[in-house]
């Protein structure tokens, strides 16, 4: 169960980082991205991990500055994050 929690979170991991790249992003809500990302990667606790990074990104789903195909790329995410959990 652990390894295909842990093969999801990879697929985060590299969407997230998509975003983080993603220079049509605001500064600010990049900053909230790599938050979000380091908390997904760096918990041990699975559940501690979703919850992590669940709170980080619904912070920024909501941001006037974040462009329309990022805010969906973040609602997929947060979608997959909540099955996870």
């Amino acid at each position: 169960m652990l390894f295909i929690v842990q093969e999801n979170f990879q697929g985060i991991v590299d969407l997230l980082q998509g975003l983080e790249e993603d220079l049509s992003i605001p500064k600010n809500v990049r900053v909230s991205i790599v938050k979000a990302k380091t908390a997904l990667t760096t918990k041990t606790d699975v559940n501690e991990a979703l919850s992590g990074c669940i709170y980080g990104l619904d912070e920024i789903v909501n941001d006037v500055n974040l462009p329309m195909h990022a805010r969906t790329i973040i609602w997929n995410i947060l979608s997959e994050l909540e099955s996870l959990k």
